[in-house]
């Protein structure tokens, strides 16, 4: 089974996904998204014409089902003592930060959604991706009625440059747990993840598992953003256990309304270390350590 693969709008449409075939049974009803058709292309969207008047992130629920942040400046940090001034001048780096910023963000990506595929927007989550050689890379994600949609989200030009659409029909198994490297691995990382899968039946090749830039993976890895402790606002958005749980109960419903045939229909929550086949990771070491996969403030360079 093909794995969801990665899409994006060209300029003219930058708001529409493409139209999944019709269901020839039913002319009425688009068949499930088929995550082998969804190839990646690089979306150029335009910026927002006047980002500072970007919406309130508080915006009414979907029938009681979906998560809303509060609506605190982002900003609006706790007091900084002198033993924690340069961890919180390090994280005021992070473009998310920036006043308005999250706000036109998620007005951008839910202007995305396709409402015939997806459905109704349930929540919205800020994390970091860690792909197979341990990088992290900055994430939107989205939980809709039928859908998990992942954005790679420019903070600095407030576009988006990337989608991944996951059918929630096809997840089936979910692992939480921390982060273990194999024997011998010179990399370490610390704190807890989260791993999706959606095809049990299919492993990564061995030249999928040595690319670097390979997306043949049946599996997506989460864990937290930098910015979670800044402010309640982020602590609930970035939320790993709260995102763990709804996207449990949005996949059953699906499960149980659109089954894929042929597939086991269900999906298995377990606790396990999540394992991260990296060995040496020098480019994931530079990387991380500088946050390369963030939007951040690089600071001036020249002479």
């Amino acid at each position: 089974m093909e794995e969801p693969q990665k899409e994006a709008a060209n300029e003219e449409q930058p708001h529409r996904f493409s139209s999944s075939p019709a269901d020839p049974e039913n002319p009425g009803n688009p068949a499930p998204a088929d995550p082998g058709n969804l190839a990646p292309l690089e979306l150029a969207s335009p910026a927002a014409d006047d980002p500072g008047k970007a919406a309130p992130v508080d915006r009414p629920q979907d029938e009681g089902e979906r998560t809303v942040m509060g609506d605190e400046d982002p900003l609006e940090l706790p007091s900084a003592g002198p033993a924690n001034f340069l961890p919180h001048f390090k994280l005021r780096k992070f473009f998310v930060l920036r006043p308005g910023t999250l706000n036109q963000a998620i007005k951008d990506i839910e202007a995305l959604v396709d409402k015939e595929i997806d459905g109704s927007i349930h929540s919205i989550w800020l994390m970091a991706e860690v792909d197979h050689w341990n990088n992290e890379k900055e994430r939107l994600v989205l939980i809709t009625d039928n859908s998990l949609l992942l954005f790679k989200y420019d903070f600095v030009m407030l576009r988006c440059d990337q989608i991944q659409r996951i059918p929630l029909n096809f997840v089936d198994r979910i692992t939480y747990g921390a982060f273990v490297f194999p024997k011998g691995s010179l990399l370490r990382r610390e704190g807890e993840g989260l791993r999706i899968f959606w095809d049990r039946l299919r492993e990564p090749s061995f030249t999928s598992r040595w690319n670097p830039f390979t997306t043949d993976f049946p599996y997506t890895t989460f864990t937290y953003h930098p910015v979670k402790d800044i402010s309640d606002t982020f602590t609930t958005i970035c939320n790993i256990n709260k995102f763990r749980e709804q996207l449990m109960n949005a996949a059953q419903k699906v499960h149980a309304v659109k089954p894929v045939p042929g597939k086991a229909n269900g999906i298995l929550l377990l606790n396990q270390n999540i394992q991260i086949e990296a060995y040496v990771g020098l480019m994931s070491f530079i990387g991380n350590q500088n946050k390369l996969g963030y939007c951040m403030a690089r600071g001036n360079i020249g002479f």
